[in-house]
């Protein structure tokens, strides 16, 4: 779609679909995104004025592109690509197969990586554009908004990779691009500073300011406008002849750095425990930079945990510990060793701390006890069984995690502590899944959270207050107050460089689109739906650093679709699944898939219950879909009292990620298999 459309089979070998009503077809349907288009739809598309007949050739079309496609399919064999469904046509190609959707996924990719690796990644992205996108229908209206949606991504990518060049130190690279970018669009301001920022780089200060020079005058004569802030901050700082372009740019405070580093250095004893609190706040900063630097902050916080607690100085190990508040809205710790060392810890140090030592301080190890114990981080040896009687389960470590969120929380209220109350309210969120259907709740939580932050400009918590708003919503159906809180947080993430913000707000649209996918699909159409809407989320992965919440979702976005249908996960389309975490309460349904109904019951009969997390309500409902299918009634009334306070919600959609459909469905089916 990236050029002139044409289509390759599997060896890279042109496929010949026809003439250009063949191709236009095709490159209508692709627009739709593997939604169906009516067939009078596809005849207004092709025809200003429809001729006689208008319906049987687009028939036509379709059967010749159809045998095209799929030459080996069987006569009167329905296609798996090019299907009829309802009143029309609907093109379901692999995600990757469509080197439109390819790209923006790579796109989106690159932002939640380094810069060094985000320019291989977007140059690799750029170079599959052959021309203009739909370039042989230049006047088709139906392609118009998707090609200049298309053209809007691809010049936001050259810029993406131009500031990865720059911010990996590669500024020579950029500057001949940027170059033909700002000639070909000297509207977009960008540009402009990308390339005088470049040349800055490059030692080549009076070309720069000539960059700038241009730019106003292009802009004053072409829009009427003055250059915006970013450029007229960057013009005086050249003219200053400063060595380093405005805070935007990547190396701006590189030199300020040195020096502080320096000065600090020289002046603070190599021994003194001050340089313990100022790594401990250092890491606090590096772990919201993105995948890289959450990861190598992940690993020196144990360490200087460690070292705080040797000193014996209770409070001073205590200050190390508690100054980590960075955000958490995901509920799976990704070290459970770490996060189970980190609560130890400051459970000593909480016991050894002096009468006298500040509130403040023993309120935010109470927070880091809270917020480290998420979900089931701190179980003491084997979980419960998911049939066992509620009564009979003994879980000590929770409710030491419940209780420390609250007096955490009560303290910050007390003390008029913005930053700390922010902090114990992200532990109170975490310690808030001891029941089913609380997003009510949680969405309460997110809403004081970001009032506090725009209050007093805390921008970590206004990211997480935005994204604990977005699961709650959408748990609660409300899309439209999703939305607002996803479009916020990402706003806020380009402007504060929090990366992985917009891993969640991307999986988020994911399930958007699974929302709006027709109920009525069967179930293989269904998983090819699914995994269209979330190639760009799964794309997103590898890189983003988060192991507890990234091991087992792919699995779990195609598995979805199946339950949503009613029908069992056939075994061959899961073969190579990786479960990960969520392999305990998804077993049962995959036996019964494979038809292994005394195997499925075993699997019931000692599945461990579902983690107190956001993933509590959907392994809740297959649980309840295989206690009922396998007959085991104590399990479907087990899960008909767990699952009941979240009757009206979707099944899942709480996590902002992915749905198994209403709760409603699969309490249905418990109650019956429970006798009532």
């Amino acid at each position: 779609m990236l050029g002139p459309v044409e289509c390759r089979d599997g060896t890279g070998l042109p496929v010949r679909l026809g003439g250009p009503r063949h191709r236009e077809v095709v490159a209508r349907l692709l627009v739709a995104r593997r939604r169906v288009v009516p067939v009078d739809r596809l005849v207004a598309d092709l025809w200003e004025e429809p001729p006689p007949g208008a319906v049987g050739a687009v028939r036509t079309f379709v059967a010749e592109v159809r045998r095209a496609l799929e030459p080996g399919r069987r006569p009167r064999t329905p296609s798996r690509l090019l299907a009829t469904e309802g009143p029309g046509y609907v093109l379901r190609p692999d995600p990757g197969a469509v080197d439109a959707w390819h790209f923006e996924a790579e796109v989106a990719r690159a932002a939640g990586l380094a810069p060094a690796n985000a320019a291989p990644v977007l140059d690799a992205a750029l170079a599959t554009w052959r021309g203009p996108a739909y370039a042989d229908f230049p006047g088709a209206r139906w392609a118009h908004a998707e090609r200049a949606r298309l053209a809007e991504l691809r010049l936001h990518a050259v810029e993406r990779r131009a500031d990865a060049l720059i911010r990996s130190g590669a500024p020579r690279e950029a500057v001949w691009d940027l170059d033909a970018h700002v000639a070909e669009h000297p509207w977009r301001e960008d540009g402009w500073h990308l390339l005088a920022t470049a040349l800055l780089r490059s030692g080549r200060q009076g070309d720069a300011l000539g960059v700038l020079r241009r730019a106003r005058r292009v802009l004053a004569d072409q829009l009427g406008a003055d250059p915006g802030p970013g450029l007229a901050r960057l013009e005086r700082e050249v003219l200053r002849q400063a060595d380093h372009p405005d805070e935007a740019a990547p190396a701006a405070g590189d030199e300020v750095w040195s020096s502080a580093a320096a000065a600090y250095e020289g002046s603070v004893p190599a021994r003194s425990p001050a340089r313990l609190e100022a790594t401990a706040s250092l890491l606090r900063e590096l772990a919201v930079t993105g995948a890289g630097g959450l990861d190598a902050a992940r690993r020196h916080r144990a360490a200087a945990v460690a070292a705080a607690e040797r000193t014996g100085d209770a409070e001073l190990a205590a200050r190390v510990i508690g100054v980590y508040d960075v955000p958490a809205v995901w509920t799976r710790v990704d070290d459970p060793e770490a996060a189970r060392t980190v609560v130890r810890t400051a459970e000593r140090v909480l016991a050894r701390l002096p009468g006298d030592a500040p509130e403040t301080v023993r309120a935010r190890l109470l927070a880091s006890v809270a917020v480290e114990s998420r979900g089931d981080a701190l179980a003491e040896g084997a979980l419960p069984r998911a049939a066992d009687p509620p009564g009979s389960l003994r879980e000590p470590w929770r409710h030491r995690a419940q209780q420390a969120a609250a007096e955490a929380e009560s303290a910050a209220r007390r003390l008029h502590d913005a930053s700390l109350l922010a902090f114990a309210l992200n532990g109170t969120f975490l310690q808030s899944f001891a029941h089913c259907g609380q997003a009510a709740r949680r969405d309460a939580i997110g809403a004081e959270l970001v009032q506090l932050a725009r209050i007093h400009g805390l921008v970590g918590p206004e990211v997480l207050g935005r994204l604990i708003r977005v699961q709650a919503l959408a748990g609660l159906g409300d899309l439209p107050g999703a939305d607002h809180q996803a479009t916020a947080a990402d706003h806020l993430a380009d402007r504060y460089e929090r990366a992985l913000a917009r891993v969640f707000t991307t999986w988020y649209r994911a399930l958007r689109t699974t929302l709006a996918t027709p109920a009525d699909l069967a179930a293989t159409e269904a998983v090819e739906a699914a995994e269209a809407a979330y190639a760009e989320a799964v794309a997103l992965l590898p890189t983003c650093g988060m192991p507890g919440f990234a091991t087992g979702l792919p699995a779990l976005t195609r598995l979805a679709p199946v339950v949503r249908t009613g029908a069992l996960p056939a075994p061959e389309a899961f073969a190579e699944a990786d479960w990960g975490p969520y392999d305990p309460w998804v077993r049962p349904l995959l036996l019964l898939g494979d038809a292994r109904p005394d195997e499925a019951r075993e699997a019931l009969r000692t599945a461990p219950r579902p983690p107190h997390d956001l993933m509590a309500e959907p392994m809740w409902c297959l649980l309840a879909r295989a206690a009922a299918l396998a007959g085991d009634p104590v399990l479907a009334a087990r899960a008909v009292a767990v699952l009941s306070p979240a009757e009206g919600q979707q099944a899942g959609a709480a996590c902002g990620l992915l749905t198994f459909g209403p709760v409603a469905a699969y309490l249905a089916e418990a109650r019956e298999a429970a006798g009532g």
